[in-house]
């Protein structure tokens, strides 16, 4: 049968005209392949924001929901939140200059002495050399190492390898009762400033100059008792060369 316009319809198919172009047909998946590999050309994506924008842009959506999250529950809002982080910056401030920076603790404290052997007065001069240029730390451990040395000259304690400050600190506090506390807290410095990363001022140099200063001056309590026992009479009264002659 013969159908408008030339063509001849067999009921299923249409036949084209002489010379006319079929229509292009492209499979699905090789045309969305075609257009995925269009999209992707550069020219396509040149104001797109770049990966740490979107980073940021998701950290900042995830803070919001945060807040959001956190001011239904916390008295005051978003107002309240904002107080309470200024107080947890303050509080970490405030921590942070008065232990100095953080650093990893040693699990126990090390010897006093970890040089080759100096006098006190050695000592004494390297501490004040180093106050001078404001190196606190060095001139706390030159200063308490200065006091022990002094100590061991004078014979009050044992020239002991390996002793620890608060070793020296328990050991003079018998000779030198009346400083015992002091004597303490200067071997928690020394350990603080030496092992426990804690940075030194000018205050604790001064406490410890003073305590050397001090403990140079005091007379010992056992040398003080042994001179007064020698002169004091005993239990039965003095047997003087007297005695048995007259």
């Amino acid at each position: 049968m013969t159908g408008t316009g030339g063509m001849w319809d067999t009921g299923a198919t249409a036949v084209l005209p002489i010379g006319a172009t079929p229509p292009v047909t492209t499979p699905r998946d090789a045309a969305r392949e075609a257009a995925e590999r269009e999209l992707s050309k550069p020219m396509y994506h040149e104001n797109d924001p770049s990966l740490l924008d979107r980073a940021m842009r998701k950290f900042f959506e995830w803070v919001d929901e945060l807040f959001g999250a956190a001011s239904g529950a916390t008295p005051g809002g978003t107002l309240g939140i904002v107080v309470i982080i200024l107080l947890v910056v303050l509080a970490v401030g405030l921590l942070w200059w008065r232990l100095g920076t953080p650093q990893r603790v040693l699990g126990s404290t090390g010897t006093l002495f970890d040089e080759r052997a100096r006098s006190a007065a050695e000592h004494r001069a390297a501490a004040e050399a180093h106050a001078a240029a404001g190196r606190w730390t060095e001139a706390v451990q030159d200063r308490m190492r200065a006091l022990v040395q002094s100590l061991e000259e004078r014979t009050l304690l044992d020239p002991r390898p390996g002793r620890t400050a608060d070793e020296a600190a328990a050991e003079a506090a018998v000779p030198l009762p009346a400083h015992a506390a002091d004597l303490r807290t200067a071997a928690r410095i020394f350990d603080d400033v030496t092992y426990g990363g804690r940075t030194a001022d000018q205050a604790m140099y001064a406490r410890l100059q003073e305590l050397d200063l001090a403990v140079e001056r005091t007379r010992p309590a056992l040398a003080a008792a042994g001179a007064t026992g020698a002169a004091a009479p005993g239990p039965t009264g003095p047997a003087g060369p007297s005695e048995g002659s007259s």
